[in-house]
């Protein structure tokens, strides 16, 4: 079962539906009467983007996109590379990246970069999770956060090891038997 594998709850279900909804409502109001684009960050993202597109209020438009910087191991390679790329045109628009969760900011980095050469109206990122402790890039735009985390392999609501865990409705911290016995 999932649920065996967790060390404990760090973020529970509730939690995470009143930041989400704390989040929409400022977002709402910072972005009124702008054009903003929500970019998600795929796979882990999805959850996230999704209640939080449904605590917005303002007109928005979705696109997605899918990164990787890690290979089968749970630390990051330092290669990042765009499996998808966005469909729509980002140029003179007010664009949110949205994460799940922000650790070394190598792959963040890049997407910025990366996002920053296509001449958006603005660039911002709203992060679910925050792991400053492995921060390695520091100049982040992050916007807006919805929580710390602490140095320590987290899973659930989207976030998974090996793709497992993902469907789980909190943040918890796997046991470290579970990725260590590989």
């Amino acid at each position: 079962m999932l649920y065996e594998d967790i060390e404990n709850i760090l973020i529970s279900e509730e939690e995470i539906r009143e930041k989400a909804h704390e989040l929409g409502q400022t977002i709402s109001e910072d972005y009124a009467g702008k054009d903003l684009v929500l970019v998600s960050v795929l796979r882990g993202a999805i959850l996230f983007v999704a209640d939080l597109i449904r605590a917005i209020s303002i007109p928005l438009t979705v696109d997605f996109m899918a990164i990787s910087s890690y290979g089968p191991s749970t630390d990051t390679s330092g290669i990042v590379k765009v499996v998808k790329d966005l469909e729509e045109n980002i140029m003179g628009k007010h664009v949110l990246i949205v994460e799940d969760i922000i650790d070394t900011g190598l792959t963040l980095n890049y997407l910025i970069r990366n996002l920053r050469s296509r001449e958006p109206a603005s660039l911002d990122v709203c992060v679910l999770l925050d792991k400053s402790a492995r921060r390695i890039v520091y100049n982040l735009p992050i916007k807006y956060k919805g929580f710390d985390v602490p140095d320590a392999f987290v899973v659930g609501y989207g976030l998974d090891y090996r793709q497992k865990y993902r469907n789980l409705p909190f943040v918890g911290i796997l046991k470290k038997a579970v990725y260590e016995e590989e």
